[in-house]
C-alpha cells in the first residue's frame, strides 16, 4: 500500500453537488481539501432539477451565479390538471427585495459548472477512487482509498466529510442511524422533448382520479433547458413492474434513486402519457430514462468527532419542491466555513458541533414536508401562499434560537440573530453611477462582515474601530438615507454606501443606529445597537468558541 505524504486538511467523499459545494467553499476560505467520487464521469442524468433562490444567492456570494443564470431556464409556475381539466395555477413570483426566482438545470450541468469553479482554484475531482474504510483518533482521520488503476492509498488528514449519496459509506462507518421508510410505487423518470403548446417556464401536474375518488395516476414534468425539453415523472405501469421483476433492494436496504434493470423506453414514455396528459402530445428526444424508488430518512446525527455527513448522506425524502439538493448545498456552505476556522485554528473545534445543532432540524422539517406534501399535495400546509412560496424557496430557514444566536434586538418582526439576511437593493456611492444590491457589497467576501447602519459620523467611527479591535471583524458602513454626505466611518478601509432608496431600513427595520454580522453563509449571526458593537461582536466570537490569540480574516486562496 503507497502512504501517501500530504498537507490536505479535509477529504471529501462523493463530487455531486454537494460535494462540490462543499470543495468551493472550502476553497473559498484557504483550506485545501481532496475531492474524491469512485464514478469515472459525470451522471447523464437530469435527477436534481430545480434551484431555490437561496441557492442562487449562496452561488451569488461565492461569485458561481452568473454561470448559473446564464445556462438555467425560469421556473416560473406549476400548471394543475384533474382529469384533463385545469384546477389551479401557481405563480413562482418571488416578492420584489428577493433577487433570483426559482430555476432549473440539470444535475450534470449544475455539477459541470461547480467542477469548473472549484478547478480555478485548484481543486480537481479525483474520479474512480473509491473511500475503502476510515477509522479516526484524537487527532485525525485515516482513510484508504482505492483509485481508479486498483492501486491503494493510505491518506491521514484532519477532517473527512461524506456527501457520497444514500448508500453513504461515511455514515455506515460512523453507525449513524438512518431512520425512515420507503413509498412502495415504483416511478419512470424520462428526459424528452414534448411537441405541445403548453407555456413555456411552467411545470404540469396532471392526474386522473381513481373510482374512490382518490388520486390515480399522476404525471409530473418540469421543464428543462431546450426548446419543448422536460423532466417527466410517473408511476410505473403494473404491466412494466412486472415485466422487469421486483427492483432487487440495495444491500443496505435503502431503495431510493434510480433502480437497476430495465431501462423505460420512449413507447412506454408515451403510452402513459397519452393517458395523462392535458392535451394530446408526442414524445422525442429521449436523452436518457430509468426506474426509481422514493424513501423518506435522516441521520440521528450530522457527523460524530472528525467526521461529518451532508445531502443525501445526511437526509433522503420525495422530491416534492426541490428540496433535497438545496438542502445538501446549504449543509455544505454551513459546514464548511465552521470548518474553515477550526483548520486555520481561528476557532476551538467546539465549533463544528453546532453544523448538527442547526442544520438537523432543517433536514427533519424537510423531510417532514416533502413527506406531507407527496402525500396530500402542496394544500396539505395551512399557511398562506406567500409563506409558502418562502418556505419552498428555502428563504424562511434560519437558526433562532440555537447555539449562536444570541439576544433579539429591535422590532420583533425585523430579521434577527440565526434568520437569514435579506439583500436590498438602492445602496449608492459617490462614485458609481448606479445602485448597488447588499449581494454586490458582500459578493468575493469570504468571511463575516460587520454591517453598521447609523446617520452619525463619529458614533460610526467609533463602531468601525470597535469592530477592527474585536477579532479584526471587517466592517461596511450603510449611511442612513437622510444622513450628512460628510458622515462615515473615518477610516479609508471602512467601505460606506448609502441607503438612498431606504430599502435597508425597510428591511432590516434598525431601531436607530443599529449593527449586524453577516455570517459566511449568508444567515444573521448577530444584531445590536451601535452603541454596544464592542460587546455584541465579544459575545459572538465567545458563541463561535474564536480563540481570543487569534484574528478572524478573511484568507488568501493558495
Amino acid at each position: 500500500m503507497a502512504h501517501h505524504r500530504t498537507t490536505t486538511d479535509v477529504l471529501i467523499v462523493g463530487a455531486g453537488p454537494v460535494g462540490l459545494s462543499a470543495a468551493a467553499e472550502l476553497r473559498r476560505h484557504g483550506v485545501h481539501c481532496r475531492l474524491v467520487d469512485r464514478l469515472p464521469a459525470r451522471l447523464p442524468y437530469a435527477k436534481a432539477v430545480g434551484i431555490q433562490p437561496r441557492t442562487l444567492e449562496l452561488w451569488d456570494r461565492m461569485g458561481l451565479v452568473r454561470a448559473v443564470l446564464e445556462a438555467a431556464v425560469p421556473l416560473r409556475g406549476q400548471l394543475t390538471y384533474v382529469d384533463g381539466r385545469e384546477q389551479g395555477r401557481v405563480e413562482l413570483v418571488m416578492p420584489p427585495e428577493v433577487p433570483y426566482g426559482f430555476a432549473a438545470l440539470p444535475q450534470y450541468e449544475t455539477e459541470r459548472l461547480l467542477e469548473q469553479y472549484v478547478a480555478r482554484m485548484g481543486t480537481v475531482i479525483e474520479r474512480g477512487t473509491e473511500l475503502v474504510s476510515f477509522t479516526q483518533d484524537r487527532d485525525g482521520v485515516t482513510a484508504r482509498l482505492r483509485t481508479a488503476t486498483g492501486a491503494e492509498e493510505e491518506l491521514r488528514v484532519p477532517y473527512l466529510i461524506g456527501c457520497d449519496g444514500a448508500h453513504s459509506i461515511v455514515r455506515k462507518t460512523l453507525g449513524l442511524s438512518y431512520r425512515g421508510g420507503a413509498f412502495q410505487e415504483e416511478y419512470m423518470l424520462g428526459d424528452v422533448v414534448a411537441d405541445w403548446d403548453m407555456p413555456a417556464g411552467y411545470g404540469i401536474r396532471s392526474s386522473r382520479r381513481a373510482a374512490d375518488g382518490s388520486t390515480g395516476d399522476v404525471l409530473v414534468c418540469i421543464p428543462l433547458p431546450g426548446a419543448g425539453r422536460y423532466r417527466m415523472s410517473m408511476r410505473l405501469p403494473p404491466d412494466l413492474s412486472g415485466a422487469r421483476g421486483a427492483s432487487p433492494v440495495a444491500p443496505d436496504g435503502v431503495a431510493h434513486g434510480p433502480q437497476g434493470g430495465r431501462t423505460p423506453g420512449l413507447a412506454d414514455l408515451q403510452a402513459v402519457v397519452d393517458r395523462l396528459a392535458p392535451r394530446p402530445v408526442r414524445l422525442s428526444g429521449l436523452r436518457w430514462s430509468s426506474v426509481f424508488r422514493i424513501s423518506h430518512r435522516i441521520v440521528d446525527h450530522y457527523g460524530r468527532g472528525r467526521v461529518f455527513v451532508a445531502g443525501d448522506a445526511a437526509h433522503i425524502h420525495p422530491p416534492t419542491g426541490a428540496q433535497g439538493m438545496n438542502t445538501g448545498v446549504q449543509d455544505a456552505c454551513n459546514l464548511a466555513w465552521k470548518l474553515a476556522l477550526v483548520v486555520r485554528r481561528e476557532a476551538e473545534p467546539a465549533l463544528l458541533g453546532t453544523y448538527d445543532a442547526e442544520r438537523r432540524p432543517v433536514g427533519e422539517e424537510v423531510v417532514g414536508r416533502t413527506v406531507r406534501h407527496a402525500l396530500r399535495g402542496i394544500e396539505a400546509d395551512p399557511e398562506d401562499r406567500k409563506t409558502l412560496l418562502l418556505r419552498e424557496a428555502q428563504l424562511l430557514v434560519g437558526h433562532r434560537g440555537g447555539p449562536l444566536s444570541g439576544a433579539a434586538y429591535g422590532p420583533e418582526e425585523a430579521p434577527q440573530a440565526g434568520d437569514r439576511a435579506p439583500d436590498c437593493a438602492g445602496l449608492t456611492t459617490p462614485v458609481a453611477a448606479y445602485p448597488l444590491r447588499l449581494l454586490d457589497v458582500l459578493r468575493g467576501r469570504p468571511g463575516h462582515v460587520v454591517l453598521l447602519y447609523g446617520s452619525d459620523g463619529a458614533e460610526l467611527a467609533r463602531a468601525a474601530a470597535a469592530a477592527r479591535a474585536t477579532g479584526g471583524l471587517p466592517a461596511v458602513v450603510i449611511l442612513a438615507a437622510g444622513a450628512d454626505e460628510s458622515a462615515g466611518s473615518g477610516d479609508p478601509s471602512v467601505p460606506v454606501y448609502r441607503d438612498a432608496a431606504g430599502e435597508f431600513g425597510r428591511l432590516y427595520l434598525p431601531d436607530g443606529a443599529t449593527g449586524l454580522v453577516v455570517r459566511p453563509d449568508g444567515q444573521l449571526g448577530a444584531r445590536f445597537p451601535l452603541a454596544g458593537t464592542a460587546a455584541a461582536l465579544r459575545g459572538y466570537l465567545r458563541a463561535l468558541s474564536v480563540r481570543q490569540d487569534t484574528l478572524l480574516r478573511d484568507p488568501v486562496v493558495a
